[in-house]
């Protein structure tokens, strides 16, 4: 998978969803864990109306406080939602409005503070219920009790009332579509190019020293500089806000650029079939442009996706993508190598808005780099210490074919004192996909090679990736020492697939 810094494996199974940030059903030790703090409440024959039209969805009332589903109401009441898998946080977004719920707690956060409900939401079934009043009050709607009717009587605020009832759906206003060349006259100038020391990746003016990019880009570097297409270079000063999850950061630059900003919005149209444009600045190629179509849409641990088909390449990250009505709709972020498809991905432009809100005059104030994932030296670290870096850093790496893991990570010094760091890699995924990826596991050893030369330049480093597998039968055909009789009808095949040595030059062997 292109785009991603070569130690970090980041490779997910992309679930299909609504409009971009529409929530899945719970599932995993959260929505479990919640379910069993829940009160369990019984489902009433009650009946929620908002703007004089009933929710289909059933209601559940704990400790007399009438909970519905999530999704329902919040787009009754004209608000979007998601629920966030891995925390089980429940987010509703409309207007200014942020609200943060947790299940089984009693804050919430509204727009960054704490605010105490009567009940705290929960999940039924893997559903996520929330206190009624609460949201529809924070939305500044009406809520009245109907005894006779034994319902829950809602009117937003722009509500005409029964006898008018504002029946026209709620859609975005009519905008006129833009060509490519149109949205490349208005925001060419605002996507910029990013070099760092590690990397090199594209941006988005988001503000008058405020640079919007992805998270890897800006990973494990020191120092970065911003190229805009007038041929002005600006100093990063550092990091502002970030989102390891989204895959996003926020950056700053030393000095005030004159670039015009994107808008960064929750509302904004993308569907599936839609009509979109790339900026960014593939293999340092400045602020190419493609077009294609969205792909699809999906939503996994958290993040919205935007699957789509214009071309982008590595240095892509961090670039904008645009619909055809020209607003900002998403980060390209990532994509698939060796793809007839074009398989690209970007992140929700909602992520960006998110983060965006976070930002304060004190965090611009202590921009910072981020703190590296690798130390700085390794010089007299126990190999305990380098053993669990390895495990921790180089446990997998994610190939054009998938992600190829690797475990029994050791390190040792040999009788000659060389440095072996050595560990086996995923027996199928050798045996099915190694060979259509040798170059790209090479890389890998190589770079893990040099980063380790980096941390111990006096040392000589050997990395040994190995291919390990029991077997029923006695296979032929290996050198000597490559098969072991282990007793009772079992046979282990060992060998090296890769051998990377290093010191003041390099030697790297492989067997695919």
């Amino acid at each position: 998978m292109k785009h991603y810094t070569w130690y970090k494996a980041a490779v997910c199974t992309m679930l299909a969803a609504g409009l971009l940030f529409a929530p899945l059903a719970g599932t995993g030790s959260h929505a479990h864990a919640a379910t069993a703090k829940a009160t369990a409440g019984e489902t009433q024959q009650l009946s929620i109306w908002v703007d004089g039209k009933k929710l289909s969805a059933p209601v559940v009332k704990v400790n007399g406080v009438a909970l519905a589903p999530m999704k329902e109401l919040a787009e009754a009441l004209m608000a979007v939602s998601v629920l966030e898998p891995k925390t089980g946080a429940m987010i509703v977004r409309a207007g200014g409005l942020t609200v943060t719920m947790s299940p089984g707690k009693k804050e919430a956060i509204v727009n960054g503070t704490t605010v105490f409900m009567a009940t705290p939401a929960l999940l039924k079934d893997g559903v996520p219920y929330i206190p009624v009043r609460f949201l529809a009050e924070l939305l500044e709607a009406t809520v009245k009790w109907d005894a006779a009717g034994n319902a829950i009587k809602i009117e937003t605020w722009d509500y005409y009332g029964e006898e008018e009832p504002f029946e026209e759906e709620w859609e975005l206003p009519e905008l006129p579509k833009l060509s490519a060349k149109d949205i490349v006259n208005q925001y060419d100038g605002s996507v910029v190019m990013i070099m760092t020391n590690k990397a090199q990746g594209s941006g988005i003016a988001v503000g008058e020293d405020l640079i919007l990019t992805n998270y890897h880009v800006m990973e494990d570097a020191t120092s970065a500089t911003v190229y805009d297409i007038y041929s002005d270079e600006m100093k990063v000063k550092g990091v502002v806000a970030y989102n390891e999850d989204a895959d996003l950061a926020i950056i700053r630059t030393e000095q005030p650029h004159e670039l015009l900003p994107v808008e960064v919005s929750y509302d904004y149209h993308a569907d599936k079939g839609d009509r979109v444009v790339a900026i960014g600045s593939p293999l340092g190629l400045q602020n190419t442009v493609s077009d294609g179509l969205i792909s699809n849409l999906s939503y996994q641990a958290g993040v919205s996706w935007i699957q789509f088909n214009a071309p982008t390449d590595h240095g892509s990250s961090g670039g904008a993508l645009f619909n055809e009505y020209g607003q900002f709709i998403g980060i390209t972020s990532a994509g698939y190598d060796n793809s007839l498809a074009d398989l690209n991905f970007a992140v929700s432009a909602f992520h960006a808005a998110m983060l965006l809100d976070e930002v304060t005059e004190d965090k611009v104030k202590k921009a910072k780099f981020l703190d590296p994932s690798l130390p700085e030296t390794l010089a007299g670290a126990p190999l305990s210490k380098i053993q669990n870096l390895l495990k921790e850093e180089f446990s997998s790496v994610v190939t054009s074919v998938g992600e190829a893991e690797f475990t029994k990570w050791e390190a040792t010094r040999d009788a000659e004192g060389w440095l072996v760091l050595t560990a086996n890699i995923d027996p199928l995924f050798y045996l099915y996909s190694a060979n259509q990826v040798e170059d790209e596991l090479k890389l890998w050893t190589i770079l893990l090679g040099q980063e380790f030369h980096r941390m111990l330049p006096d040392e000589k480093i050997q990395v040994l990736i190995n291919f390990e597998r029991d077997y029923g039968f006695q296979p032929r055909g290996f050198g000597q020492g490559e098969v072991t009789f282990l007793g009772e009808g079992k046979w282990r095949v060992k060998h090296t697939v890769i051998d990377m040595q290093l010191k003041d030059q390099m030697y790297i062997r492989t067997r695919m």
